[in-house]
């Protein structure tokens, strides 16, 4: 069986989990609500504060869901007790972000400034060149944080643009001087 699959969900204290046909499902939490419809092939349980996955069969697809769906339900269980966040930080000069309401705003060597609007449920914070986007949905968390570094890659060269916080950027060497 799948490791990962197998493992029980313990459900913490303020939490609660609920399954509905079509394996809708909905953990609400502190921080909030998330409601997901999971790959019906898979039986969901929720007994004595803990929630398993199990699965029909030992087909290669039917054990790639089982790991998927026990990862999915724990990450909305830690998104409604914790929630999520990615740190981004700015390299270059004259590189900077500003948050002016929903707002975010960069200026990364354009002709024109970059704006960018706060999706639901997603939250932008601006201290000196770091961004840092939180939220409870893992998922969205981390596409907005794409998105936001899309604007402008880190080059291999001098470094500029915007980085994740741990991400490690390959440099390369310049131009040769002459001899």
């Amino acid at each position: 069986m799948s490791r990962i699959g197998r493992m029980p969900i313990a459900i913490p204290a303020g939490v609660t989990v609920s399954v509905a046909e079509n394996n809708l499902v909905t953990v609400k939490g502190p921080k909030g609500t998330l409601e997901k419809t999971l790959p019906s092939e898979m039986t969901i349980e929720v007994k004595d504060g803990e929630v398993t996955v199990s699965r029909p069969n030992d087909l290669k697809k039917m054990k790639s869901l089982h790991g998927l769906t026990r990862t999915l339900i724990h990450n909305m269980v830690i998104g409604v007790t914790d929630g999520f966040e990615k740190k981004l930080e700015i390299n270059g000069v004259g590189y900077r972000a500003d948050k002016k309401g929903k707002t975010l705003t960069m200026n990364l060597g354009y002709s024109h400034p970059v704006l960018m609007d706060d999706p639901e449920g997603i939250e932008t914070v601006v201290e000196d060149n770091h961004i840092t986007v939180k939220g409870i949905d893992k998922e969205k968390v981390g596409q907005f944080a794409a998105e936001i570094r899309d604007k402008k890659r880190p080059e291999p060269y001098k470094g500029k643009g915007i980085k994740y916080i741990d991400e490690t950027i390959r440099r390369k060497a310049g131009k040769a001087g002459k001899k």
